[in-house]
């Protein structure tokens, strides 16, 4: 069948009367009436209208990225009905991969917990692609509420920059108030008899009454707290 392949041209139309009836266009695409494409699209819209609620409102990352939730919606949607090219026909799966494969995505994720949501997202597009829509809905439905209860009881303790802009004269004083903090230095500038302290401190339920500590005392210029993840500060 190699080599009558070969001999034919690599033609579609020879390919698949060399393959069978059953890789012919009009008999697989006829399984894909109206009705199943418009339940399939539906079907995958409205997972990833559920991904995009929970990533919208229990998305704890300190920068929300619209255009990346927006996306999420998209990426189910664009999946589903790939998926259903692909089921409806095998030949013409082939020259979608090859196709796909020439596209290079050179945007970079920052924050891991989005790379598992645009996963999240793939995975209910593929599966309500193949028409299993109740695995989608549930399988959505299920990981929402695993996320959802995952982000209300995990602890509320976040990390922050804090930063110190002081004299010298009042060096004593600001490492004793420091000393009743766990912290975690990352830079100290000392120009002259200026000095600028940037430790990192973890705040649970934002509780930053210690700062009035440190503006009470004599040669603190200003005391900034920034919240910190990773590369980000906010």
């Amino acid at each position: 069948m190699v080599n009558e392949l070969l001999v034919s041209g690599s033609k579609i139309s020879d390919a698949t009367s060399l393959l069978g009836e059953s890789f012919d266009f009009s008999s697989s695409l006829a399984n894909l009436n109206v009705t199943t494409i418009l339940f399939t699209l539906l079907t995958a819209a409205v997972c990833g209208a559920v991904i995009y609620l929970v990533y919208r409102f229990f998305n704890r990352s300190v920068i929300y990225n619209e255009n990346f939730n927006i996306l999420i919606i998209l990426t189910t949607v664009v999946t589903s009905f790939i998926i259903m090219t692909i089921s409806a026909n095998v030949v013409l799966s082939l020259g979608m991969v090859g196709a796909l494969s020439i596209v290079r995505f050179r945007a970079a994720v920052k924050d891991p917990l989005d790379i598992g949501f645009l996963f999240w997202g793939i995975a209910a597009g593929i599966t309500a692609g193949a028409q299993l829509y109740w695995v989608a809905l549930i399988g959505t439905a299920i990981i929402a509420v695993i996320y959802i209860l995952i982000t209300i009881f995990r602890k509320e303790k976040k990390s922050y920059l804090l930063i110190v802009r002081y004299s010298a004269t009042a060096e004593m004083n600001v490492n004793g108030v420091l000393n009743g903090v766990k912290y975690r230095l990352k830079n100290k500038t000392q120009t002259g008899e200026n000095v600028e302290l940037t430790v990192e401190v973890k705040v649970r339920r934002n509780d930053t009454a210690y700062l009035s500590r440190f503006n009470a005392i004599e040669g603190v210029e200003s005391v900034t707290l920034l919240e910190y993840s990773g590369e980000y500060m906010n």
